[in-house]
């Protein structure tokens, strides 16, 4: 089975994304860090023990890799926005097997203690458009979410819209069971709302 992990906001820039998650929430985000692999980096937003949010993006202090990087992050402009969903599992050999070629190969990966395995495509981007879910196994009992300091946000609900919405739904949901997660659809974009010591707020 698959269960929601955390969600991504790509930027052109680090400072952009972080912008964007502040303003939408209201709190403000962790130093997270690099990301050696993908030459990418970022910063965080802790959900309580089990969900977390980031902000990603390039890193111009590394060198670019051979290889595209992640969330389709190499062909991404315009304003910093909500671009990806990460389902986590526990198998993601199998989980990879079942949902097909196209999520990729799972790549070994690492930030300071933390290791985990994802499934990356060679082309960096993700099926129908980059808004199918990225799917993460973490190693051992580590998880970035207890590490970060509460911002007092919980997660409530995350729309996926997109042109073939149903079809992606219909190849997600026998493996993720979650009334908080919906498919509608229309163009493609990431809506997902929280409660926030603010009020309801959405992150678009």
């Amino acid at each position: 089975m698959l269960r929601l992990d955390h969600l991504a906001v790509s930027g052109e820039t680090l400072s952009d994304a972080v912008v964007h998650l502040e303003n939408c929430l209201g709190v403000e985000t962790v130093p997270g860090g690099q990301h050696p692999h993908f030459a990418t980096h970022n910063r965080l937003i802790g959900c309580g023990a089990e969900f977390y949010l980031e902000g990603i993006s390039i890193d111009p202090q590394q060198p670019s890799p051979a290889y595209p990087r992640w969330f389709g992050l190499d062909q991404f402009t315009g304003r910093a926005r909500l671009t990806n969903w990460i389902v986590a599992c526990d198998d993601l050999d199998r989980a990879c097997a079942t949902l097909g070629p196209g999520y990729g190969k799972p790549i070994d990966l690492q930030r300071g203690d933390l290791r985990w395995r994802m499934a990356v495509p060679e082309s960096g981007v993700l099926p129908y458009d980059g808004f199918a879910p990225a799917v993460i196994e973490w190693s051992g009992s580590e998880h970035p979410a207890p590490k970060l300091p509460d911002s007092g946000i919980r997660f409530s609900t995350l729309v996926i819209h997109h042109p073939n919405a149903q079809q992606l739904q219909a190849q997600i949901t026998p493996y993720l069971s979650d009334d908080r997660i919906s498919f509608q659809t229309g163009p493609a974009a990431l809506v997902a709302s929280f409660e926030t010591p603010h009020g309801m707020k959405k992150l678009t």
